[in-house]
C-alpha cells in the first residue's frame, strides 16, 4: 500500500472514532488568546495552561496590556506554569511586537508569525490551522510519535515530520489530523505501554514492539 493511499485510511478512521476534535486549549475564538496559550503549552499540559489563563486574561485582556504589563506581573500569573521566568519573558516581548509591528493584529504568514518571540513552527502552524483555516501539520510528540508508528513519517525531528506529512495529508485535513493525533496519542497510542488491543490502526502500525 502506498503511504498516500495509507494516510487516507488512517485519517478516515480517525475522523470516525473522533468526529468533532479542536484544540485542547481553551482560546474562545479569540487569536491572542491561542497565540498566548500556545507558547505557555510548551513542556506543560493544555489542563494546566486553560486553568492558568483565566486569571491571566483576565488581568492582560489584549496584547497592549500584556505589552504594558512589568515582566514581575506576568510571572505572578503564570509561575504555576514550567519554565515561567522565560515564558513571561517570550510573552512580553511576543505581544509588544505584535503591537507595534502589526497594530495587535495576529499575522497569518509563517515567516511573520515566525518573528513572534516563543513562535517556532508548531505554534505557527496551530496558529495557521485553527484561526486561519489555512492548514498546517503541529508536529507535536503525539504527532511525531504515532506518525512514525505508523510509517508515515521517519524519525523525531519535528521539521522532516512536518515535511512528510505534508505531503500525504491534503491541506484541508491538516488540522483535524493534528488535533485527533492527541487525543489518539493521550488514549491509545500513548508513549508508554501503548494499548495496541484496541487500536483501529493496527493493521498499519510499524511500531517494532507493537503486541
Amino acid at each position: 500500500m502506498k503511504k498516500k493511499e495509507k494516510a487516507e485510511k488512517i485519517i478516515a478512521l480517525l475522523e470516525k472514532r473522533y468526529p468533532q476534535t479542536e484544540c485542547g486549549l481553551f482560546w474562545q475564538g479569540d487569536p491572542y488568546r491561542l497565540l498566548i496559550m500556545a507558547i505557555l503549552s510548551a513542556q506543560c499540559t493544555d489542563a494546566r495552561v486553560n486553568i492558568v489563563s483565566e486569571t491571566l486574561f483576565a488581568r492582560f485582556p489584549t496584547p497592549y496590556d500584556m505589552a504594558k504589563a512589568e515582566l514581575s506581573e506576568i510571572e505572578e500569573e503564570i509561575r504555576s506554569v514550567g519554565l515561567y521566568r522565560s515564558k513571561a519573558r517570550a510573552l512580553k516581548e511576543c505581544c509588544l511586537r505584535l503591537t507595534e509591528v502589526y497594530g495587535g493584529v495576529l499575522p497569518s504568514e509563517m515567516d511573520e508569525l515566525l518573528t513572534l518571540r516563543g513562535v517556532g513552527r508548531k505554534v505557527a502552524n496551530l496558529l495557521r490551522g485553527d484561526v486561519f483555516g489555512l492548514g498546517g501539520i503541529v508536529a507535536d510528540t503525539h504527532c511525531i510519535r504515532i506518525s512514525g508508528r505508523l510509517g508515515l513519517a521517519d524519525g523525531k525531528d519535528p521539521l522532516k515530520t512536518e515535511r512528510a506529512l505534508e505531503r500525504l495529508i491534503p491541506l484541508e485535513k491538516q488540522s483535524g489530523y493534528c488535533h485527533r493525533n492527541v487525543l489518539f496519542g493521550r488514549e491509545i497510542c500513548t508513549a508508554r505501554s501503548p494499548k495496541c488491543d484496541e487500536c483501529e490502526l493496527y493493521e498499519f502500525c510499524v511500531y517494532k514492539d507493537k503486541k
